[in-house]
């Protein structure tokens, strides 16, 4: 009786040993199932990370690349706009020094002979005189169309010279024009930056006649750490200055393009249809 307890205790023990392991086993299996259900999750999570990485690393080298490629396109309209201004420059120089080296010598010349045949021969004819003064007006017509290209006073004297005289020429009953300057007259610099600078001023200055419907304008000139600095001031109706694509007609964008060529800087301070006016900066390194 004794002996049966015994084994009845010992299957008991054994039984719950196995109820135990079995227990152990199952609850490891759940936890490495759990643990593989976390490494398989952290790794989707991973993927999906690393997807949403190269999306972006691709997208930002697309943009760089379509940075790159508008910077590129850029630079050669800038090139462009730049060899046509060049060679536009060179044209007039050399249709100017034709017109008054050549044609108005020929002219003078002409005005001359006919002069001296007059005076020999003492003829008085209306139709002589009318060829006279044929010769005479042709000769200023293309004397004025010479300055115009580029004028005999800047060549011989100046920037400076030539600016003040640009004002004067422009001055009238409708507007005036004051030029002021505390860079010496004597001052020259390089030809090309001169004849760049001389045409980039007259174009705004045509600007302000043609658009501003200004009565006073004002060009000024100093130095200041080897950058020449041109203000230009006009009291008209003004114009919406961060919409330059827009007023395509006034060239701006044409005359920011020659200074940025110059290595120099642009700016516009203007409101549209206010009489506070425009004034126009202007700063190029001295060549």
């Amino acid at each position: 009786m004794f002996s049966q307890h015994i084994i009845s205790s010992e299957k008991s023990s054994t039984a719950s040993y196995e109820n135990s392991k079995k227990t152990s086993v199952s609850e490891s299996a759940k936890i490495e199932q759990l643990r593989n259900k976390k490494v398989v999750s952290l790794s989707i999570v991973l993927i999906i990370i690393l997807c949403f990485l190269f999306y972006f690393v691709y997208q930002n080298n697309k943009l760089k690349q379509k940075i790159k490629r508008k910077d590129t396109k850029q630079k050669i309209l800038l090139n462009v706009i730049n060899e046509g201004i060049d060679s536009q420059e060179t044209e007039q120089k050399k249709i100017a020094s034709f017109l008054h080296d050549n044609i108005n010598s020929l002219l003078s010349s002409a005005g001359l002979h006919l002069k001296v045949f007059t005076a020999k021969s003492n003829i008085q004819s209306e139709e002589i005189q009318k060829a006279k003064a044929i010769l005479e007006q042709a000769h200023d017509l293309l004397r004025d169309m010479s300055h115009e290209l580029v004028p005999t006073l800047l060549v011989r004297f100046g920037l400076i010279y030539a600016l003040e005289d640009l004002c004067e020429r422009n001055s009238n009953s409708s507007i005036t024009f004051k030029f002021s300057n505390s860079v010496s007259t004597d001052t020259r610099y390089s030809e090309k930056f001169e004849t760049k600078l001389y045409f980039i001023v007259s174009e705004l200055i045509n600007n302000i006649i043609k658009h501003s419907e200004a009565k006073k304008a004002q060009i000024s000139i100093h130095e200041n750490h080897n950058q020449l600095i041109i203000i230009i001031h006009d009291n008209g109706k003004g114009f919406d200055a961060e919409k330059l694509n827009e007023i395509e007609g006034f060239g701006l964008n044409r005359i920011r393009v020659r200074i940025k060529k110059l290595k120099g800087t642009f700016s516009i301070i203007s409101r549209a249809n206010e009489n506070t006016g425009t004034s126009i900066k202007i700063k190029v390194p001295i060549s």
